[in-house]
Formats: structure tokens, sequence, C-alpha cells
């Protein structure tokens, strides 16, 4: 059996949740608490010297550590429901929208969230080094995340899904992108109806509650 390392309440564990369950999948939960620290622990840096989650170990072992990589493993073994395309083209889609959810809306919400947090102190970027806090970066995550949010909203008024006409890995990180951005208080307001139509859709899907 698959063998998760998550933390449930963490935004970037959640994808790899939300992409197994989609595929109808099972697996083993190994719980990292990130709030004491437990990623920095020796036995969790056996599995992943990074001490980031997800974490996935494989059926024979392997471990791997970034959510596209999880996703790319899972879908290659379970191609059905596609969820990373089924033509070539479609296939691209998915990359790109994915990327730029993640690059213009997940990063900038934990750039927001690692530089202006008293919690984070010193831990400016995920991993084993620690990092001072930049404030000049906290401001910057928000006007980059107002901006995504603006194009988000202009293109989700021509379609149901980020990615093409169907549910895919892009709509998995658009819909954790939105929910974490309540963390830095930067949630899309009443004007964007079609973000706020399309989040109505995906909290429909059984995953979502993941």
């Amino acid at each position: 059996m698959l063998k998760l390392y998550d933390c449930s309440t963490a935004p970037s564990p959640r994808r790899a949740r939300m992409f197994m369950a989609e595929k109808g999948l099972d697996w083993e939960t190994v719980e990292i608490d990130l709030r004491s620290g437990e990623q920095m622990s020796p036995d969790y840096r056996a599995v992943n010297p990074r001490a980031t989650v997800p974490a996935l170990m494989t059926e024979d072992g392997n471990i791997l550590t970034e959510n596209l990589a999880i996703a790319a493993y899972v879908e290659a073994l379970h191609p059905d429901p596609p969820l990373m395309g089924r033509t070539a083209l479609e296939k691209a889609r998915v990359l790109e929208w994915d990327f730029r959810c993640t690059m213009e809306g997940l990063l900038a919400i934990a750039e927001i969230l690692r530089n202006s947090s008293p919690h984070m102190k010193d831990r400016a970027l995920p991993g084993p080094r620690n990092l001072e806090q930049i404030s000049a970066l906290a401001d910057r995550g928000r006007k980059r995340l107002a901006w995504f949010f603006e194009d988000m909203e202009t293109h989700l008024t021509a379609t149901d899904y980020v990615a093409g006409d169907h549910y895919t890995m892009a709509d998995i990180t658009m819909t954790v992108v939105f929910d974490f951005s309540k963390w830095v208080k930067a949630q899309p307001d009443g004007d964007n109806a079609a973000i706020h139509d399309y989040m109505a859709r995906m909290r429909e899907r059984p995953s979502y509650s993941l």
C-alpha cells in the first residue's frame, strides 16, 4: 500500500491527498506535526532530507517528495480518471495551469505568510535551513496574489474547469490556493463571481473535504 507522510493542516500535502482520492485509491497515512517541528526530526529526515511534506513511499519503498512527482507516478499507474490530461495538448495545458496556480497563487501566499508571521521567524523558506524574513516580500506576495485572482476571475468566466473541459490536477491546486488564501486574509471578494461559482462546484466533490 502507498504510504503518505502528511500533515492534515498544511496545504501542500492536501494536494496529494485530493489527487489520490480522486483516483479512488487507499493509502496509509503517517502524520507529521509541522507545528512541533517533527519534520526536522532525524526519523523524518531519514525519509525526506528536505524536511518537507508531502512525501510518498511507493509500494516498492521508493520515496517521492514533490506533488508533481507524486501526481505523475499515480497517474501513470492509475490513468483513469485522467487528472493530467488525455491528449498531448491537454497534458500540456494541465501542466501550464497547474504551474501558474502554484507559482502565482500558492507561492505568493507562502511568500506572505513566511515573511510576516511571528510564528515563522527565521523560517522564510521551508526545508532544513533557516532564513530570515523580509517584510517587503510579504508586500510583494499580496500584490502577486491579487493579480493572480484577477487573472483567474477572467479565465473562469469562460471555462468550468481551470485547464479544460474536465476536472484535473490544476483544479486541485486552484482549490488549495483559494482555501490557503484564508490564512493571510486575502481571499477574493464578492465581486469575483466566477471564482466563487467555481469554488461552489469544487466543494461538491468528495475529495474537497480532505
